[in-house]
């Protein structure tokens, strides 16, 4: 089974940025799925600072928008089932 893409558009210093991750971390372990976790840290494109401004973190998994600010564990179980 290959490994679930997931995506959070973070920046520096966010609070809600390294919880969301947190959360995608453990939840991946408990749940023993295998994560293919990707970082991007919005204030290095203008374009992606312009998109996603202060709405940060926002979270894609498998490439399909999933979460804005919270990554709520029960829907993220879901998602990873």
């Amino acid at each position: 089974m290959s490994a679930t893409a997931i995506t959070v558009y973070t920046r520096e210093n966010c609070d809600l940025c390294e919880e969301a991750i947190d959360t995608i971390e453990r939840v991946a372990a408990e749940t023993e799925t295998a994560v293919d976790l990707e970082l991007v840290d919005v204030d290095e494109d203008p374009e992606l600072q312009d998109e996603y401004g202060e709405k940060v973190p926002h979270v894609l998994v498998d490439g399909s928008p999933a979460f804005t600010y919270v990554v709520r564990e029960d829907d993220l179980r879901e998602r990873l089932a």
